[in-house]
């Protein structure tokens, strides 16, 4: 059996993710720790540049987070109780049965399913926690979401890769081969300025791969006049992005 492969799609764009990518809710981090058996080990897959990680730091006594991309890890955010490490979701650097959870926060559809749960069922001690969870496009109102559907969608459809499907589908389809808890809604709330939503964009896969089959043309002067026609001046707006969250809970077989 040939090794676990890396779609990267984020090293190009690293330092975009790094400062335009939103911070997951407090409260959704802190209802996976009081579902976890205890507060001991958490393995963040994916980590990209550790937002995750670190808010998970601040309810376990250690965090193990993972991502395939150097450049990824070289702007991840330090925390003395995170250890970054380059490694892959489908072959965890943890020992049997020693992590209290396992998180892939916006990657799991990324991963080889079959090799990543293979791996959670080794790594988690008994009645540990796979939590996965994604967002789709932020909403506004109708005027900026109109703008942004159509950049994301009749722009940008053909480049998204197969696996955003999943994400679309809001995990509702995601393999999930664990005894499921049902978590409380939860819902992302950013205030952003149209800069750091262009700057969000520009860290879009979809938006690389546009540009690179384009002969380098960029689509988003044009979303930024577009914006800018039913934006609020040089004010915030409140983006509100829903998660969607899966939740497992790992109960070995005797």
């Amino acid at each position: 059996m040939t090794g676990p492969t890396f779609k990267d799609h984020f090293s190009s764009q690293a330092g975009d993710y790094s400062r335009f990518r939103p911070a997951y809710p407090p409260e959704l981090i802190a209802y996976v720790a009081a579902v976890a058996p205890n507060r001991g080990l958490a393995i963040d897959c994916a980590t990209g540049n550790g937002q995750a990680a670190v808010a998970l730091a601040e309810h376990f006594d250690e965090v193990l987070a993972i991502d395939g991309s150097a450049a990824q890890l070289a702007r991840a955010q330090p925390h003395p109780r995170v250890r970054y490490e380059q490694a892959l979701a489908e072959a965890l650097p943890a020992a049997d049965a020693s992590a209290a959870v396992v998180t892939a926060a916006q990657a799991v559809h990324w991963f080889d399913f079959e090799r990543f749960h293979a791996e959670c069922r080794r790594v988690l001690v008994p009645g540990g926690i796979v939590a996965v969870w994604t967002y789709t496009v932020f909403r506004a109102d109708a005027a900026i979401d109109a703008v942004v559907d159509r950049l994301y969608g009749d722009t940008l459809g053909a480049c998204w890769p197969p696996e955003r499907v999943y994400v679309e589908q809001e995990y509702r389809t995601l393999p999930f081969p664990w005894d499921e808890l049902t978590p409380p809604r939860f819902t992302l709330q950013t205030e952003w300025t149209l800069e750091q939503v262009l700057g969000y964009f520009a860290s879009w896969s979809a938006l690389q791969r546009y540009r690179a089959s384009h002969d380098g043309v960029d689509p988003l002067p044009d979303i930024r006049r577009a914006l800018a026609t039913v934006w609020p001046g040089t004010g915030t707006v409140r983006l509100n992005w829903p998660l969607y969250v899966r939740l497992g809970r790992h109960r070995p077989r005797l």
